[in-house]
Order: C-alpha cells, then structure tokens, then sequence
C-alpha cells in the first residue's frame, strides 16, 4: 500500500492556516494603521469590549492565545490607557481587565469596520455557504476540542 503524498497547498490544515491569516491581515488593516493596534491587542479589545472585564486567564481561553501574546497585547494597552485593571477579589493574584472610556470609543470606532469588512467576505459565498462554513468550522473546533482531550 503506498503512502499518501503531502502536497503542502492542498494540506486542509494548511488551507486553514493560511485562510485565517488572510482573513486577520485583511481587518487588521483596517485597524492597524488608523488605530495603532497589532491583532492580537484588537482580539483582547473585542473580548473586553464584549464581556465588559475579563482575567488574562479568561482572555487566554476567549482569544485561543497563548499568556504570553495575551500579556504583551494587555501591556500594550495599558501603556496606551485603552485599559484598566482592578484587583480580583476572589484571587488575589489576578486583576479584572476592562477598556477604559478612551479604550471604548476605540472600540466602538473600530466594530463597524471589523463589520464592514465581515459582509464583504460573507457576500463572497452568499448567506447559504457562509451559513454552511460557519457550521462546518464549528464542527472542526469541536472535533479538535475532543482530539485534544483524548490526546492528554
């Protein structure tokens, strides 16, 4: 029995990739030079400008980062007082994330482009096959999700 080929550009994992990426680069320029904001510093606004506040724990598991990219992003924030910190009451060791009022009208600056930018792609393949995609990803996370757990 031979064994299959790797063709890199036809590799679903890769296709993946590389998609996501274009898709990021392509909303991170709408941000990134009229706002100054890298992608993973825009992911944390988007979750905090979402749930209100959030731990870097919770930030972590909401952006699918890592501590590391979640860190630097919520300095770079901070430096540029697009976010506060309060203490955590029930862990000490950890602090609430929120956008400050500055960081919120960032934010609420940004969402209509970040929207904008959406319907163009979901224009691309039509309401029915931009339906259908976002079931069959969400298929893929979840199956991924299971993987995981039953590699550990």
């Amino acid at each position: 029995m031979s064994q299959r080929k790797l063709t890199l550009g036809e590799f679903l994992p890769y296709q993946l990739s590389i998609t996501s990426n274009a898709v990021s680069d392509l909303i991170s320029r709408s941000y990134r030079g009229r706002f100054g904001l890298k992608i993973p510093e825009w992911r944390v606004m988007a979750v905090l400008g979402e749930r209100g506040s959030a731990t870097q724990r919770e930030l972590v598991a909401a952006t699918q980062m890592d501590k590391v990219t979640v860190n630097r992003a919520s300095k770079a924030l901070d430096d540029r007082g697009l976010i506060g910190r309060a203490p955590n009451e029930t862990d000490g060791r950890s602090h609430h994330l929120a956008l400050t009022a500055v960081g919120k009208e960032l934010y609420d600056q940004i969402v209509p482009l970040a929207l904008s930018v959406e319907t163009e792609i979901e224009g691309i393949l039509g309401n029915e096959e931009a339906a259908q995609l976002a079931e069959l990803l969400a298929k893929l996370r979840a199956r991924v999700s299971e993987m995981e757990r039953k590699a550990d």
